[in-house]
């Protein structure tokens, strides 16, 4: 598999069932790594930006909660599905309040983890769209002059060439050029397409 890939991080302390879930992830197409514990994970997991996360709860060392949080004060953010045994639904619930994608009961059906893990890849997937588009948005940012950013904060706030002009000092006509440079370099088609990138990078509002 290739290094950074988007793999099925499996962790379970039981050796057979990251032999029989390695199986079934790698026949369904799907790249997969096993870890025999949940500190064997977290050595390599600061690394890891994309994949999901499929854990038991109830292990040695470390649970799978007490993973979870870990995983959340180190910043990763992959999507986490935990799998419990009989009467562990509280524990799930737990997982899902601390921000899991899922969780699995043991015994599970194969095709039903499929689908959850499926579901959290794209999941990741689309996470990492989403920053990498910011990060794009945040450049183009950047690239504006003082008084463009100027007046792009106030078109993405709503206010209109007017306001802006009599805001800054200048006339309709003035603004009227910083509104179409702004939109050049941003990339923007409309003004709702600006707003949306704004709100997408977390730009902030003017006071």
């Amino acid at each position: 598999m290739a290094e950074g890939a988007a793999a099925v991080h499996v962790i379970d302390d039981d050796e057979a069932v990251r032999h029989s879930l390695a199986f079934l992830f790698e026949s369904a197409g799907l790249p997969v790594r096993a870890y025999e514990s949940a500190p064997a994970f977290l050595r390599v997991a600061a690394g890891l930006t994309s994949g999901c996360v499929l854990t038991d709860v109830r292990m040695p060392d470390m649970d799978g909660l007490a993973l979870q949080r870990r995983l959340a004060e180190l910043g990763v953010r992959l999507p986490v599905i935990v799998m419990t045994g009989h009467g562990d639904v509280p524990v799930a619930v737990q997982a899902l309040k601390a921000g899991a994608a899922d969780f699995i009961e043991k015994p599970f059906d194969d095709d039903a983890l499929l689908a959850a893990v499926r579901a959290a890849l794209d999941a990741s997937r689309l996470d990492r769209e989403r920053d990498a588009e910011a990060e794009r948005v945040s450049a183009r940012l950047a690239s504006l002059t003082p008084r463009e950013r100027q007046v792009f904060d106030r078109l993405v706030s709503g206010e209109q060439n007017k306001a802006i002009a009599r805001e800054l000092g200048s006339s309709p006509r003035t603004v009227e050029v910083h509104r179409a440079r702004v939109m050049a370099k941003m990339g923007a088609r409309s003004l709702p397409e600006l707003v949306r990138m704004a709100l997408g990078a977390g730009a902030p509002a003017p006071e």
